[in-house]
This record gives structure tokens, sequence and C-alpha cells, in this order.
């Protein structure tokens, strides 16, 4: 059965002008990325704050042979301030700019 989450969200992409080809598309890759980032998300120890501090140390071993891992631990999670969940409007972004292109795309061609 088809919720009402669903329901609304495949009419704002029709109202919005998508194909029923291109809401098929949307509606697959928005749900897919929302889903997706929350079990990814529940997953973590640790998202952000001092526990992610106490994570990272824990897995310093592991950094020996992985040096991206570790610069990208170091220079970006470590970082004050720093918060998993802000990857999710990061990535939403780039969702909704190819859609939005895709659109534009589909009308003209």
């Amino acid at each position: 059965m088809l919720s009402s989450r669903s329901a609304a969200v495949l009419g704002c992409f029709r109202r919005g002008g998508f194909s029923v080809r291109l809401t098929a598309h949307a509606y697959a890759v928005v749900d897919s990325y929302i889903y997706g980032f929350a079990i990814q998300e529940a997953s973590l120890p640790a998202t952000g704050g001092d526990d992610i501090k106490a994570l990272a140390d824990d897995m310093a071993e592991a950094f020996a042979g992985a040096p991206h891992l570790a610069e990208l631990t170091v220079q970006h999670v470590l970082q004050p301030g720093y918060d998993f969940r802000d990857e999710f409007d990061f990535g939403l972004e780039l969702v909704l700019d190819g859609l939005e292109r895709a659109l534009a795309d589909e009308a003209v061609g």
C-alpha cells in the first residue's frame, strides 16, 4: 500500500512538471538517498562531538595502511563542529541539482 508520504512526493514531482518516467527516476533516487543515509547514520557508532573523537582514537592503528582515511579523519572529521548528519544536506543538494538538470533536459529534448 502506498503511504500518504509517498503519494505526496509523487504528486510534487508531477505538479513540478516531471514526466511519469522522470518522476519514477526522481522518486527512486530521493527515496534511496534518504533511507540510505538514515540507515548509514543509524549504524555508525558515532556521528560527532566527543564520541567521534573517541572512535577515531580507537581506529588510529587501522590508519597505518589507509593514508587517505587518516587524512579525511584528521583534517575533516576531527575538526571542531563536525557532525556526520551535516553531510546529508550536501548530498541532498547534489540530488536535487541533478533532478533539476534532468527536468530541464527533458523539457528541451
